[in-house]
């Protein structure tokens, strides 16, 4: 089992699919990696010599920011509007939409669980 920047991944796949399992990477950057290492994208990561992989590791490392330092930084992005209490600052703060939907009726998956106000039914 291959492990590009500490995630294992799956061996059975096209190196194209496989490589959209890390965290920052999805079929436009996982195409151009295959483009700038030399590999064709529909091979299987089984098949990939050690050269091969290793070569993949050093481009994401290089030029692409994956895993715990994209996933820190989003979340010090977050972490900022939140502190200059801005719009966007307040709806993260509150677990609301940030981007402008509609929370009268769905944004369940943000809102979380219905509660029950007493005397709402008409």
């Amino acid at each position: 089992m291959a492990r590009i920047a500490g995630v294992n991944i799956p061996t059975q796949k096209q190196v194209e699919i496989a490589l959209t399992y890390i965290h920052g990477i999805g079929r436009t950057f996982a195409k151009q990696i295959c483009e700038k290492a030399g590999i064709q994208p529909n091979r299987r990561v089984h098949d990939l010599g050690d050269a091969e992989v290793l070569k993949i590791r050093e481009l994401i490392d290089s030029d692409y920011m994956v895993e715990g330092d994209l996933r820190r930084e989003v979340s010090m992005n977050i972490k900022r509007l939140m502190d200059l209490a801005s719009y966007r600052g307040l709806r993260h703060r509150k677990g609301l939409p940030v981007h402008g939907q509609r929370t009268h009726t769905n944004a369940r998956t943000r809102k979380g669980k219905a509660k029950p106000i007493a005397g709402k039914k008409k």
